[in-house]
């Protein structure tokens, strides 16, 4: 599972690391759970019971037991266990490519505070053979890619190991292979470095950031790792490295600049307003969640977003599907199939000449995209001549 997060949790490191202030200041500010963090949290359990079927001695009835209680979880997808299956096939693979036969330790709690102070975390798998240790974390999210390449998250796990092993294993162990292992987007990658090149990471850059970050000095520094950080939003560093865009002008009198940029100021432009848009969905969100809590954000309000297709009457389409000779069983799951996988099954002809007067599809909400994009220019004058032939 993963860390209950301590204030220099190694899922953040890439954070502190960078901006050491940032910790003390998160922890001034309420945490916010995610649903995304939830299912994340509900596909570790479903990995790790299917990772201890495979490397422990299980009975077939705790197993089933355990896995229908995980079920249960309103949060549950079947393509949970698809990950967690390919997530195993990978462990069984590390494992059957040792020389030796691996000691195999699932969700190992391991103490980094040698390094960093009070912290601790979860290593999703342990395997020792000969002189490698290696460390495997499972990520579900599909949305970002998290690359395995001297990622500090990861270090730190190992740093841990190290320390609780050594008892053990002595000095025996002289190499450390992180993978990171993102079955959702297909990605699956590790990152090697000898125990030497870890220890003194930890000692010359980790020990003296993790001592600032834990007492809140440091400078405040933006960046990539802002990403999620609770204090994304109004961090006054952050709002500062977004609101200089103009730096990018020489400071030169304007006069005698160009009338047009140049490739080189529109590719300059294009990097810093990636991140400035990121900073401002992120100063977007915030706002809402705080007109929602009924505070005032001078100047904006809330109002209702776009909609989805949804039925009218779901029972009545339903029995249309049913009647035009497409079995029960394959319209129900445990629930009536979305519209969109009922199209899927019935084909989007023969969808349209059943029940395309039972479905409804709210007007979208304008978008903004590159012209690259495939969809069709939006334009009010068709969208009311819709409204008006329906």
């Amino acid at each position: 599972m993963p860390d209950t997060h301590a204030l220099l949790a190694p899922s953040a490191a890439d954070r502190w690391l960078h901006c050491t202030p940032s910790a003390r200041l998160e922890a001034e500010l309420p945490e916010s759970i995610s649903e995304y963090a939830e299912e994340g949290r509900l596909a570790h359990s479903v990995c790790e019971l299917i990772a201890r079927k495979k490397f422990t001695i299980m009975k077939s009835s705790a197993f089933n037991a355990a896995l229908k209680e995980l079920k249960a979880d309103p949060r549950w997808d079947d393509e949970m266990l698809a990950t967690a299956n390919t997530y195993v096939e990978h462990l069984t693979e590390l494992a059957m490519k040792r020389s030796y036969a691996p000691y195999v330790a699932l969700e190992v709690r391991v103490d980094i505070s040698e390094y960093v102070p009070e912290a601790h975390g979860t290593c999703d798998c342990v395997m020792i053979s000969g002189e490698e240790l290696i460390i495997t974390d499972y990520k579900h999210g599909k949305g970002v890619p998290v690359s395995a390449e001297e990622n500090p998250q990861m270090m730190l796990y190992a740093l841990g190991a190290l320390t609780l092993y050594r008892p053990v294993y002595g000095n025996t162990i002289k190499r450390v292979t992180c993978y990171i292992d993102q079955p959702r987007r297909d990605s699956y990658e590790g990152y090697g470095l000898t125990v030497s090149e870890l220890l003194a990471w930890g000692e010359n850059t980790v020990a003296p950031k993790a001592a600032l970050a834990h007492t809140g000095m440091g400078e405040y520094i933006p960046g990539d790792w802002c990403r999620f950080c609770r204090a994304r939003a109004i961090c006054r560093a952050r709002a500062g490295a977004h609101t200089a865009l103009e730096d990018f002008v020489d400071k030169a009198d304007p006069k005698n600049l160009p009338p047009l940029l140049t490739n080189t100021e529109v590719s300059d432009l294009l990097i810093r307003g990636k991140a400035l848009a990121e900073w401002y969905e992120a100063l977007k969100e915030y706002a809402l969640t705080a007109c929602l809590r009924g505070e005032t954000i001078p100047g904006w309000k809330t109002v209702e977003g776009r909609s989805a297709r949804v039925w009218a009457n779901q029972d009545k389409a339903l029995e249309v599907i049913m009647a035009a000779g497409f079995d029960r069983a394959l319209v129900y799951d445990s629930v009536p199939k979305s519209l969109a996988q009922l199209e899927k099954l019935v084909g989007a002809a023969r969808f349209n000449e059943l029940v395309a007067d039972l479905v409804v599809k709210p007007p979208g909400k304008p978008a903004l995209v590159q012209e690259s994009d495939k969809r069709t220019a939006y334009s009010s004058a068709a969208t009311d001549f819709e409204v008006v032939s329906a």
